[in-house]
């Protein structure tokens, strides 16, 4: 019923959206005296934020549409290799005749990484920054989640079970002596994934593994989201967090957790952060401070757009991730087999965290190499980022600067898994 109303919302102040939107550009227009003085320019300002506040986001683009290669520019072409309900995989090509011209080599020694985005509410273009950090030496795939609320019911389910499958099968598509990097939720999965293909012998097991700010294990140092997990009882999430999509979209009829819920908790945690800006927005408005309202728009238009997650993905999230720790307990089973990360002895392991991750803390993602003990202390790596939040983890100045560099080193350094064809 919730999920109705939110729609039925967004239809009602979509007149007003309308009316101030058009008088923001009466205010603005250069013919308009008013334009002119700061009583119209602070109108203009409050009519901007509010349509700014209840606008609905799509799905951003990704608009990686070049890159730079040895100091020459290559141009970049984003293209599905591989399709599921439930995901593509894209893939960032820099044009080879290009990439030919600079340097010959770079077309086949550059290593294959694929990105593990999160499906956690945002797109997978939140990982922007981190694509087009690794953009110029490595190449690039990246896994990009559907909201669930666009596909039809008749498609079946998707839980942690197809995640994990989903990984594996990419992985395999991708071949032998790729790299893997899980950026924040997706590290227990991949880890089971790598796990299981490890059990199994697969050729195709990765050459490294990159875990980053991620709750491997949500015991070690509990952030609020940990404690909010594990205060609710399993059923209570599943009677107040689960909806179901409304009319007319694909997936109607299909049992979700919204993204706008997901949404509203994150703002709610840093409510008064969020006001600030937005006030900090409208006086930027007022000041004609291009600068300062591009960086606004850039990151909220980025951080309000949202997806749902179907309800089984969702609960088995919560159930063995956040309340029972069921993959470093030993205990998480995968279609009847259990996952064991002690198998894994040939994938390099490398982990990430952020001092100041509010998200999953510091020791969240390093139990991944207590659970790995047969990986050789010389094929793992950890590396704690000062100074950083969760989002710096993967994205922004320090991680262009500080954690992409020693991703890199570390992935040149195992450039292929010993014994691997």
């Amino acid at each position: 019923m919730l999920y109705h109303l939110y729609e039925l919302n967004h239809l009602a102040v979509a007149p007003a959206r309308a009316m101030l939107d058009a008088g923001q550009f009466f205010l603005r227009s250069p013919l308009n005296p008013a334009s002119y003085t700061v009583t119209g320019r602070t109108w203009a300002a409050a009519f901007d934020v509010f349509e700014s506040v209840t606008r609905r986001y799509g799905k951003p683009s990704f608009g990686l549409n070049k890159t730079t290669v040895n100091g020459h520019p290559v141009p970049v072409t984003e293209e599905v290799v591989w399709r599921k309900p439930f995901c593509k995989l894209l893939h960032f090509q820099r044009d080879d005749k290009v990439m030919g011209q600079i340097h010959p080599a770079r077309l086949s020694d550059d290593p294959t990484v694929l990105i593990v985005a999160p499906l956690s509410g945002h797109y997978a273009t939140l990982l922007r920054g981190t694509v087009e950090a690794m953009l110029p030496e490595h190449d690039v795939y990246i896994t990009d989640w559907t909201d669930a609320r666009m596909v039809p019911k008749i498609s079946g389910s998707f839980d942690l079970d197809d995640y994990i499958d989903y990984v594996i099968e990419m992985i395999q598509f991708l071949g032998p002596n790729i790299h893997v990097m899980a950026v924040c939720q997706p590290g227990p999965a991949v880890l089971a994934a790598v796990s299981l293909m490890a059990e199994d012998d697969d050729p195709c097991q990765p050459a490294t593994m990159t875990i980053m700010g991620s709750p491997i294990d949500t015991r070690r140092s509990p952030t609020v989201p940990n404690q909010l997990a594990e205060e609710k009882p399993h059923l209570w999430f599943k009677r107040n967090m689960i909806m179901t999509v409304p009319f007319p979209y694909p997936g109607a009829m299909r049992r979700v957790y919204p993204g706008f819920v997901q949404l509203t908790s994150f703002m709610s945690m840093n409510r008064d952060r969020h006001i600030d800006a937005q006030w900090q927005y409208f006086n930027s408005l007022v000041k004609g401070d291009g600068d300062s309202v591009a960086r606004h728009q850039d990151f909220y238009n980025e951080y309000l757009s949202v997806m749902d997650l179907t309800a089984e993905f969702y609960l088995d999230t919560i159930e063995h991730v956040f309340q029972n720790h069921s993959l470093p307990k030993g205990e998480l089973i995968h279609r009847d087999r259990l996952v064991r990360p002690e198998a894994i002895r040939t994938t390099a392991l490398m982990t990430v965290e952020g001092e100041l991750d509010d998200i999953s803390g510091i020791g969240q993602t390093q139990a991944a190499h207590d659970l790995c003990v047969n990986i050789p202390k010389d094929r793992q790596s950890d590396y704690i980022q000062e100074g950083v939040g969760h989002y710096g983890v993967f994205n922004g100045s320090r991680f262009r600067t500080e954690i992409q560099p020693r991703i890199r080193d570390f992935i040149l350094s195992f450039r292929e898994r010993p014994g691997a064809p």
